[in-house]
């Protein structure tokens, strides 16, 4: 069960429809991003806030809504319907703002039926993996939500871009840290936030520094390394490949072929068999 004070993503859906309008609740302060993923026709889809109701045309799909639910919203919707929703939590808005030398923010502009494209290609990019066992992971879910905040800010808060001070790499013992606990944690059950703390550095200025020290963000090196670690196993071992994608991090076999191939550009398998092929030849000359 995902923590209310947590960012989080869900997918919502339903083939009929809903028989009655149902408040939209948080037990904590937090803006709710929906994102539509299939086309609602005009009286399909009715939304109130505070008590009040907002007209609502025809949604086309991939068309978001931004509410804060503070203000207690509510919603029915009479036919199939199909909805990516982000759950953002004020906490972390609050923090990324006092990152960047801006204090609490109280307000955030209601959007509801907004073509912005930003949001539309962070779902389509996710939509794969929401639901899906083991992802996205933890480190994953960090950057999205460091992403998601940054646009919310600027977009539906009205803060003008800022002037981010650029930010160096990681000290030495930093990045000896860093990447200590990132290998202790390939399965990725570690937030930006352990490291950050760890490293004595604010989340966001960690994830800076982090990308300037190694040219990629957290989840993307931890990917890279368990790929790594997998090719060790592949040719050390005569491990299975499900065996393989257990011990280096994976939710299951399927998950370690397809990143394996994104990665190296051949399944896992093949990529054994080859290097066993050359192994061979070298003994043999």
């Amino acid at each position: 069960m995902v923590r209310a004070d947590s960012f989080a993503i869900t997918r919502w859906e339903s083939p009929n429809g809903l028989a009655d309008r149902i408040p939209k609740v948080s037990s904590v302060s937090a803006l709710l991003v929906s994102v539509s993923i299939k086309s609602l026709a005009t009286g399909d889809y009715h939304l109130w806030v505070a008590d009040k109701h907002v007209p609502t045309p025809y949604i086309p799909a991939f068309r978001s809504n931004v509410i804060d639910l503070d203000a207690q919203p509510s919603c029915w919707v009479g036919s199939a319907f199909d909805y990516v929703l982000f759950h953002v939590p004020r906490t972390g808005l609050d923090d990324i703002a006092a990152e960047l030398g801006i204090g609490p923010l109280d307000t955030y502009r209601l959007s509801f039926d907004e073509e912005d494209l930003v949001l539309a290609q962070l779902t389509k990019n996710m939509l794969p993996y929401v639901g899906q066992p083991g992802s996205p992971g933890s480190l994953s879910l960090d950057h999205l939500n460091l992403i998601l905040g940054a646009h919310l800010l600027q977009k539906y808060a009205g803060l003008r871009k800022p002037n981010v001070t650029s930010v160096g790499g990681l000290g030495p013992w930093q990045k000896r840290r860093a990447t200590e606990l990132l290998n202790e944690n390939l399965a990725g059950r570690i937030r930006l936030s352990q490291l950050a703390q760890e490293c004595g550095l604010s989340i966001s200025h960690f994830a800076r520094s982090f990308k300037v020290s190694f040219g990629m963000s957290t989840h993307r090196w931890l990917v890279q390394r368990r790929i790594e670690r997998s090719q060790e196993l592949l040719m050390k071992t005569h491990e299975s490949l499900a065996d393989i994608a257990e011990e280096t991090g994976f939710s299951d076999q399927a998950a370690f072929t397809r990143v394996f191939h994104q990665i190296v550009g051949i399944s896992p398998g093949r990529w054994r068999r080859d290097h066993q092929r050359k192994e061979s030849h070298l003994a043999r000359v």
